[in-house]
């Protein structure tokens, strides 16, 4: 069949037309929905949106899940800080009530522990560690009754004139008669009591002997003392050894070990180191005392370097004994007080300079710390306890660093 230019074909436009639209079929259908399959003619299920909380409004915000809340105090945390308050009320009972027992013992701990390296160098020597504590022990009793023996004897001598010195001082302190009167009329003024005279009263010496009784331990104290520091500083590996073996696990005993180790360095670097400064303000005292021309200077140098091993009291006795001494051996106040200045300036270079360079380099004390502990130690076992308030610190402060260590918080940056 010859068709034409000019004809017109329309079956067969229309069926090109239609091949047409059924090829762009699938096409135009993902723009007006969701596509059910593919060539393969697998289905794909249709998509859904996630659906809205229906307990929450439209635009209200979702409650903040990590907020942290306030912190409460638990009842176990109360009961746990109940139980550490009792404990340590009774563990003070214990001890303050138990002090002719329980003082020897542990000063004979930290004396030994002090002098235990000691022992450790003379058994270097080849001197069995038994003989080198006796030998130890020996030494320091010969060394004490030595200063002893420098303090007592004027202390003696003084103590028999105490009648006499009492007047003398009296006599010489009447320059305080008139502010004493000023001041009883001050109270008098205010609704005080007139019983009071005008002249300066001395007190009476009646508690001088229950104080001595107090300060001085009996026999049984001493022998307690003496034989139980022999024996610690004899057995000290052994119970050192024992010690660490008790922790069963690894982690604990070398940690056990740390801690003795620790205790024994430092407490014998501060004996002696605190023994050298206070052998220099003995030396130093008795010089100030033999220029000024007090009284028995050596005594007086003895006496500063035994009381400056109790922190704070001890300067402050001694000054008190200085001014005394020098008030009844003076003419003349200026004088009297010639020495126990110059003990003050002398024991204000040593408390504020020599010994914080010398022992802040090794232990960082606090002076809130050892203030509390003195007051502590010396209201539970006296003078002794005292003398033992700065070691034991170093002890508490070492367990604490090796028990409870605390990390440092980083501060946040600028």
């Amino acid at each position: 069949m010859r068709v034409l230019s000019g004809d017109r074909q329309l079956p067969k436009e229309e069926k090109d037309e239609a091949r047409r639209e059924s090829r762009s079929g699938p096409k135009n259908g993902l723009k007006h929905g969701p596509k059910t399959g593919s060539k393969n003619g697998t289905h794909r299920e249709p998509q859904h949106e996630p659906q809205q909380d229906p307990h929450r409004e439209n635009g209200a915000p979702m409650p903040d899940s990590t907020a942290e809340q306030p912190p409460l105090i638990r009842r176990q945390e109360v009961v746990a800080i109940a139980l550490v308050g009792l404990l340590i009320i009774a563990i003070t009972t214990v001890l303050y009530f138990g002090k002719a027992f329980f003082l020897p013992v542990v000063m004979a701990f930290v004396v030994g522990t002090m002098l235990s390296p000691a022992a450790s160098l003379l058994e270097r020597w080849r001197i069995p560690r038994s003989i080198g504590a006796v030998l130890i022990v020996i030494a320091v009793t010969a060394l004490g009754t030595f200063i002893l023996g420098l303090i007592a004897s004027p202390a003696i001598e003084w103590s028999s004139r105490l009648p006499e010195l009492t007047g003398q001082l009296k006599d010489k302190l009447h320059i305080f008669d008139r502010p004493l009167a000023l001041w009883h009329e001050l109270q008098i003024s205010l609704g005080g009591s007139d019983a009071l005279t005008s002249s300066l009263q001395m007190p009476k010496f009646e508690w001088v002997q229950p104080t001595l009784e107090f300060l001085s331990p009996t026999f049984t104290e001493f022998l307690l003392f003496f034989v139980t520091l022999v024996l610690f500083i004899a057995s000290w590996k052994d119970l050192r050894r024992a010690l660490i073996m008790t922790s069963g696990d690894r982690t604990w005993r070398l940690r056990t070990l740390r801690i003795l180790n620790e205790i024994e360095e430092q407490l014998g670097s501060y004996l002696l180191t605190v023994t050298m400064i206070n052998a220099g303000v003995g030396i130093a005292t008795g010089l100030i005392c033999t220029v000024t021309g007090m009284p028995n200077p050596a005594g007086l140098g003895a006496l500063a370097a035994t009381l400056n091993y109790i922190p704070i009291i001890g300067p402050v006795a001694t000054f008190a004994v200085l001014m005394t001494v020098g008030i009844v051996a003076f003419p003349t106040l200026g004088g009297a007080m010639m020495a126990p200045l110059l003990f003050g300036v002398l024991t204000f270079f040593e408390g504020h300079f020599i010994t914080p360079t010398i022992i802040g380099r090794k232990l960082a004390l606090n002076a809130l710390a050892v203030l509390l502990a003195l007051a502590f130690w010396t209201w539970l076992w006296g003078p002794m306890g005292g003398f033992l308030s700065s070691p034991l610190l170093i002890v508490a402060l070492i367990l604490k660093e090796h028990l409870m260590p605390v990390e440092t918080p980083q501060l946040p940056e600028d």
